[in-house]
């Protein structure tokens, strides 16, 4: 362990201790006060923020993409808080916040689960049920995402949650399998009923804002649908009145899961719509909304002033995603998402 510094967060004037052998952000998390973030590794931005008290000089990054801070502004006195180490009292100026989930958040738990069912839902995505057998409680809120600590490297992984929180400790993935994935090859070729893993939770930001009321557009796409699945089911849970619409991008009709289920939440859903959009449908008989699920947006949805929005999937979509709907109104304080990276970053 190393020395310890007080950092204050404005303009919300919060404080925690940092250790000088973790980063800013891993403090924050551990001290249940969820800062905006992303990938956690140095790659997306989610998290800069500005120095406003203390040297520039107190604080090492570890390594980071200049895509994320370029050298200008780090010389300006811009940091990355997930790649952060204060050795020194420090005021940092949050650049990107939201109070409700900053003043919310739950503590970063670690623990150990074991393996109830590593299923097939598509050809290239699986359905992963897990139990907590070890370790303090993690709780969570629907839409976050854990951990995974691969055992030999401990190299980690993310995935979100798509179930809600239960008092059984159970948690639910749908984890996209790529060729060359580190865990998802392990996923697909190893990993089996009874084995035990090594966790950490809960992270993430892409959650149902408590003191929001206006209706919701979910746009998704491949692994996306998991964060969109537990936001979902938490409505239903929460017997909202709020109208929602999901619209959810897939290949083919081969590359669409949980069909029933978000059926059924048509039934459940005060107006609710699910619409599968479909980029490769020939000889499918396919009679459904095709292109890429954002043209289908384009199409479909005119005016969205006053919606909420979370959006879910690989980046370029969610990009495409975020300047469509602020385009068609919605503030983009109010649209809320979660990026899902492949190999070489966080896979979620």
């Amino acid at each position: 362990m190393g020395d310890k510094h007080r950092v204050r967060f404005e303009p919300v004037g919060i404080e925690i201790e940092v250790d000088e052998d973790q980063t800013i952000l891993r403090a924050a998390f551990e001290q249940g006060v969820q800062l905006m973030h992303g990938c956690k590794e140095g790659q997306c931005a989610a998290c800069k923020s500005f120095v406003l008290e203390g040297e520039i000089d107190d604080i090492e990054l570890d390594s980071y993409s200049t895509f994320a801070l370029p050298d200008m502004e780090r010389e300006d006195g811009q940091t990355l808080l997930c790649r952060a180490h204060a050795y020194d009292d420090l005021t940092i100026e949050l650049l990107n916040y939201d109070e409700e989930v900053l003043r919310s958040g739950l503590p970063v738990r670690r623990g150990t689960v074991e393996v109830l069912s590593n299923e097939p839902v598509t050809h290239d995505m699986r359905h992963l049920v897990v139990r907590q057998v070890a370790g303090d409680d993690i709780k969570f809120f629907p839409g976050q995402y854990m951990d995974f600590i691969l055992p030999e490297s401990g190299e980690s992984r993310s995935f979100s949650m798509a179930n809600t929180p239960n008092r059984e400790g159970v948690f639910e993935f749908v984890i996209k399998i790529y060729p060359d994935g580190l865990f998802s090859q392990f996923l697909k070729n190893e990993v089996q009923a009874g084995d035990k893993l090594e966790v950490e939770a809960p992270f993430g930001t892409c959650t149902l804002r408590e003191n929001r009321t206006s209706d919701i557009i979910f746009v998704g796409g491949g692994a996306g649908m998991a964060p969109l699945l537990g936001l979902l089911r938490g409505l239903v849970e929460k017997e909202t009145t709020r109208r929602t619409v999901l619209y959810y991008g897939a290949r083919t009709k081969d590359d669409l899961c949980f069909e029933d289920e978000l059926r059924e939440l048509e039934t459940k859903l005060p107006g609710f719509r699910y619409i599968p959009v479909l980029s490769d449908h020939e000889g499918e008989g396919w009679d459904g909304l095709t292109g890429f699920v954002t043209e289908a947006v384009r199409a479909e949805e005119s005016d969205l002033k006053g919606r909420d929005a979370y959006v879910c999937g690989p980046p370029p979509m969610v990009d495409a995603a975020i300047a469509l709907l602020s385009q068609r109104g919605i503030d983009e304080r109010n649209i809320f998402f979660d990026k899902f990276t492949t190999t070489g970053e966080p896979e979620e």
